[in-house]
């Protein structure tokens, strides 16, 4: 009997701790990355940006709040905020507290998918069928019916009363002590909000950097961001692919960017010109996948420095 049953008992056991090391450890195992991007002109002093991003803020997260409000300590000069803010209509005040300190920053942000609509159940085997059939968001989907709309005017609101830019399918500018930082957004391509010809037109000449932000990494977007010159664009949305195969990495974006740029600095290239591209893994799930393996969340702090 334990020569025909052992082995399925045994993988069973391991898939079974793998979930609880997944869902009751890693998904609040939160880390902090320092990425050093060569982008500023000669001369300049380097600039440190924290990156926050799909904080899927769902109510009752103490430890992600107190952590969030934690990273004000690394006192950047200025914060960017990539969107998936919420994975619950109510958590708009949690989102807020946790990003109370960090809001004493100047910064800028963008929206996702989850800051205007909730959280649905859906099987995650969905997420591998959509990238064979290159179906992804509502890129080649059929229009969500019956979705829950979030309360996103509130965060809005309060992120512009704070100082922070509104980075969605508009430009503006951080005057910080000594830079003149040029931002370039665009609102979430994931679900069709983005419209690259209301902001085309490249890097602004008099200012000290230009800086591209989008939410999801599709490529139509870094295309664009990257024909028109942007040194650096700035993403969110995969979470590096949540659940990942160790020393492999992510099988699926939920976007038509590859895995191997599912999180982390990397490059894009198109009609030969070269942008870095930094994905946040982001520091939370949908409410209702609340796992994470091999896919710790995180923040970013890159620091900007002189290219040579």
């Amino acid at each position: 009997m334990r020569a025909r049953y052992g082995v399925p008992l045994s993988l069973a056991a391991v898939g079974a701790a793998g979930l609880a090391y997944a869902a009751g450890y890693e998904v609040r195992s939160f880390r902090l990355r320092r990425v050093t991007v060569p982008v500023l002109p000669p001369g300049m002093r380097p600039l440190r940006v924290l990156q926050v991003s799909d904080i899927h803020m769902v109510g009752g997260q103490r430890k992600k709040q107190r952590w969030l409000q934690s990273l004000a300590g690394l006192r950047p000069d200025f914060v960017v905020n990539t969107g998936d803010n919420l994975s619950d209509p109510d958590g708009v005040p949690e989102v807020l507290d946790a990003l109370g300190p960090l809001m004493e920053f100047p910064g800028a942000y963008v929206f996702g998918s989850n800051d205007y609509y909730g959280p649905r159940l859906r099987n995650p085997a969905r997420y591998l069928l959509e990238k064979a059939q290159g179906r992804h968001g509502l890129n080649g989907n059929a229009p969500v019916v019956g979705a829950v709309h979030n309360p996103w005017e509130d965060l809005r609101d309060a992120f512009d009363a704070a100082g922070w830019l509104n980075l969605s399918n508009t430009r503006g500018h951080l005057k910080l002590e000594g830079a003149d930082i040029a931002l370039t957004g665009l609102d979430d391509p994931h679900i069709k909000r983005d419209r690259y010809a209301q902001v085309a037109g490249g890097p602004e000449p008099d200012a000290d950097l230009s800086l591209a932000v989008v939410h999801a990494p599709y490529l139509r977007s870094l295309d664009a961001f990257t024909a028109d010159r942007y040194p650096l664009i700035l993403a969110g949305h995969t979470h590096g692919g949540q659940l990942c195969v160790p020393f492999y990495g992510a099988l699926v974006t939920n976007c038509d960017i590859d895995t191997k740029r599912a999180k982390g600095l990397s490059t894009h290239t198109t009609d030969g010109h070269t942008s870095y591209l930094h994905v946040s893994a982001g520091c939370g799930t949908n409410r209702y996948t609340p796992i994470r393996f091999a896919c710790p969340p995180e923040a970013t702090l890159l620091t900007l420095t002189p290219h040579h």
